[in-house]
């Protein structure tokens, strides 16, 4: 830190600079501000702060305010005078003055001021630095998440991916469906990063970790005093993704008191506060989410079936990673340069046998445990190479295990994928026959009509649809 001051007054120059370098600072002083303007002029970034009188025969302090913060627009400038008024001041702030002192003002009033001033800056070099790293992670964020950027090897997942695409260019309310794990929240931030709202915020919230009466407030604010704790009106999720998207993950798990706001927002933008009857509206697109039945909701009377609707415009089913196992080798690849960059370490490899093992798991856990098997493994590697052994237990475990039709463990299959063979077999055993499969399986056709949508399970042409 290196102080310019610039006082007519020798001796007081003397003392200001005596103590400032006794508080470990640099100080120079000029007693006359032409001088002092030259210096600064030469070397526009040697100096901090500049400390200067008003009265000067030379020059008067905001004249030299003015040329100072010309030659070096990031000096910051205090003005030091004995005839203070609001009329001084104002002029000074006005021409980017950071404050002044009124003479005679005791040391320890300068040294803080000055401590102030390296606050001040010290936090704007760091706001900076933070706009830089926002703009630059943007970039890197935007990069990633591009749809030609997304692992799709498998025609299940390209066909997701150019669903993806076409509804990022709309404003369509969409519904993910998948399980737990198979990649909903990133195809979410994709569709987000693709649209015109790329600029807005994305943001994002897991409906079913949070209680209803908290879920409210998150979704729609609060203000002051509508329930203990509330200490000050705050802003909830939907207006705060204004001109943006809000993610709202694991959707079935919404109440049917709090269900009913949602469509209200869903249909109109309009909502209200916790503890406010002020309505107020918000522009932010909605994109859900869920590993819920939802139709089964419907029938149950759990889930609204107008908000269904609502939210259903564009579903988009994401198939379970192990009918997607030509995406495992490269999500493989991805997650070790992933941990590479993160520890700072060359990528490792993976040998023929882990790999073949990994591709024949059935991934209850989807992407999210293929990702912890592989960080699993680079953890117990001692090379450079993952193999067999370094892989989990549960993993090695299941190899050997008698497949079920379609090559998938028994132990690994879901109950989602049961019932999708289920409906292929009646279908099959009913001679394509809506009604006699419905029969067969104990539903009713409309729930096998939404069983076939969910699991996208398309009737053929020659698909009898009425009765036998």
């Amino acid at each position: 830190m290196k102080i310019m001051i610039i006082d007519d007054e020798p001796k007081m120059g003397e003392v200001l600079g005596r103590a400032l370098r006794r508080e470990g600072w640099e100080a120079d002083n000029f007693d006359n501000p032409l001088e002092a303007l030259q210096v600064l002029e030469a070397a526009p970034n040697e100096f901090d702060i500049i400390l200067s009188d008003l009265k000067m025969p030379q020059m008067d302090g905001i004249e030299t305010l003015e040329r100072a913060k010309n030659a070096a627009p990031g000096v910051e400038f205090v003005i030091m005078t004995a005839y203070a008024s609001a009329q001084t001041a104002v002029e000074s702030m006005k021409k980017g003055a950071f404050d002044y002192l009124i003479k005679p003002f005791a040391i320890d009033e300068l040294k803080i001021l000055v401590r102030r001033i390296m606050e001040t800056r010290s936090l704007q070099a760091e706001n900076t630095q933070l706009r830089e790293q926002n703009e630059q992670l943007k970039d890197i964020v935007e990069d990633q998440f591009r749809m030609d950027n997304l692992i799709c090897a498998s025609p299940a997942m390209r066909r997701v991916i150019g669903q993806a695409r076409k509804v990022s260019r709309k404003n369509a309310t969409v519904l993910l469906r998948g399980e737990s794990g198979s990649g909903k929240e990133v195809l979410a931030a994709a569709i987000h990063v693709n649209s015109a709202r790329k600029d807005g915020p994305f943001l994002k919230i897991n409906c079913g970790a949070l209680p209803e009466t908290l879920l409210e407030s998150e979704l729609f604010g609060h203000v002051k005093g509508a329930f203990t704790g509330a200490e000050a009106n705050r802003a909830g999720l939907f207006e705060s993704a204004h001109n943006g998207t809000l993610f709202l993950d694991e959707i079935g798990e919404v109440s049917p008191s709090l269900q009913v706001k949602l469509l209200r927002v869903l249909q109109s933008g309009e909502f209200q506060r916790v503890g406010e009857s002020v309505t107020r509206k918000a522009d932010a697109r909605v994109i859900a989410a869920t590993n819920r039945d939802l139709e089964q909701m419907l029938e149950e009377g759990a889930f609204r079936q107008d908000l269904y609707y609502r939210l259903n415009v564009v579903p988009i089913l994401i198939p379970p990673l192990r009918e997607r196992r030509d995406d495992i080798p490269a999500l493989i690849e991805h997650f070790l340069r992933k941990h590479a960059v993160k520890s700072a370490e060359a990528p490792r490899r993976i040998d023929s046998e882990a790999l073949r093992m990994l591709m024949q798991y059935g991934w209850p856990g989807n992407i999210r445990e293929l990702e912890n098997a592989v960080e699993h493994a680079i953890v117990m590697c001692e090379g450079d190479t993952l193999t067999a052994e370094d892989l989990p237990l549960t993993i090695k475990a299941a190899q050997g295990k008698t497949p079920a039709p379609g090559g998938i463990s028994v132990e690994h299959m879901t109950l989602e994928e049961l019932e999708k063979i289920a409906i292929q077999n009646a279908l099959e055993r009913a001679g394509n026959n809506y009604t006699r499969a419905a029969r067969l399986l104990g539903v009713t056709r409309r729930t096998l009509g939404y069983r076939m949508e969910k699991y996208n399970i398309a009737g053929k042409k020659d698909c009898v649809e009425g009765d036998e």
